[in-house]
């Protein structure tokens, strides 16, 4: 063979080599991609609803473990949710670390507002507690507690959110609730309305928890931004020695029903959890038969995951009742 030739034919075969070479090794990225890709949790899901956390999810993580009520948002993104729904006595510390309270709030909604842009979540929602019941009949109670919750009102709007929730504990007498809840909720959105902030109610026990007084509260007040944040649990109506939380209960009301009477004035929805079978079902609540509610009511924004057990720690009951909506949300019609 002459020299050219074999310099030629060396060449191409060189060549060619390096083509298989390369060949292979783009192969080998794409599958080591793919296999980087598999490894990611998809998060996604194709359904009628958004997928919030609700903070009191991860209430022990905060008051028995330590973590930083400012990690709220970080834990959500991480857990594959987009929207965030916050509990204000959860940053009572934060607020005591400062002696002006206005000072102090404006430090925490800067903070959180930093926290919830940072991972791309979006604001929604701050339950209110302690601040005053609603149902009681003596009327400078409830108007002081009426004021006690302007400042979350500012916080919410600052936040960029679109409703607070609170609570219509007072009377046992339904008739007296009823005016006492009407007169506080009237004067409450009549304050929110300026910031364009809705004033939800809870079933969150006692009479807030049998709904149909509470439809017949919402049609009184007749406002827009007055409405409902119907829960799946959150039925009882009394508790073994009338007390308001922990003890047993000892009267529920419907929760189909329930919830089916409160979805025409939901703003926001929460999905409430307490403990799962062996199939990820959960124990006390039929999700399929709960969603199938929502959407005939043609709800389509989000929907807050909120896990109360404690069986399973606070993150696996959070993915649990995460996992479950989106599997029960593939059975609905």
């Amino acid at each position: 063979m002459h020299r050219r030739n074999f310099i030629w034919n060396t060449a191409q075969a060189t060549f060619a080599l390096s083509l298989l070479g390369l060949a292979s090794c783009k192969k080998e990225q794409n599958n080591k991609e793919e296999t980087q890709k598999d490894a990611i949790p998809n998060t996604s899901h194709a359904s009628f609803f958004k997928l919030s956390l609700a903070q009191w999810s991860i209430h022990k993580m905060i008051l028995d473990g330590g973590l930083s009520p400012f990690e709220f948002a970080a834990k959500a993104k991480n857990w594959g949710f987009e929207g965030l729904e916050y509990v204000n006595h959860l940053y009572s510390k934060e607020l005591e670390k400062n002696t002006n309270s206005a000072m102090a709030m404006d430090n925490l909604v800067k903070e959180l507002k930093k926290r919830s842009e940072d991972n791309g979540l979006e604001n929604l929602i701050i339950m209110i507690d302690g601040q005053g019941d609603f149902g009681f009949p003596d009327e400078a109670s409830r108007i002081q507690a009426v004021e006690n919750h302007y400042k979350w009102v500012d916080a919410a709007a600052a936040l960029g959110c679109h409703s607070i929730r609170v609570n219509l504990f007072g009377s046992k007498d339904a008739e007296v609730w009823k005016a006492a809840s009407i007169d506080a909720l009237n004067r409450l959105s009549e304050y929110s309305v300026k910031s364009n902030i809705n004033v939800l109610v809870e079933n969150h026990g006692w009479l807030s928890s049998n709904a149909k007084l509470l439809v017949e509260v919402m049609q009184e007040v007749n406002k827009p931004n007055c409405g409902t944040l119907p829960d799946f649990g959150n039925f009882c109506l009394e508790r073994e020695g009338g007390e308001r939380w922990q003890a047993p209960c000892v009267k529920e009301y419907d929760k189909y029903l329930g919830v089916k009477e409160l979805m025409p004035f939901a703003k926001a929805v929460s999905a409430k959890s307490y403990d799962f079978d062996e199939n990820g079902n959960e124990t006390t609540i039929d999700y399929v038969k709960m969603l199938q509610i929502v959407k005939n009511a043609g709800y389509n924004g989000y929907i807050g995951v909120e896990y109360e057990g404690s069986r399973l720690n606070e993150e696996m009951g959070i993915i649990a009742t995460k996992d479950l909506l989106i599997k029960a949300s593939k059975a609905i019609k």
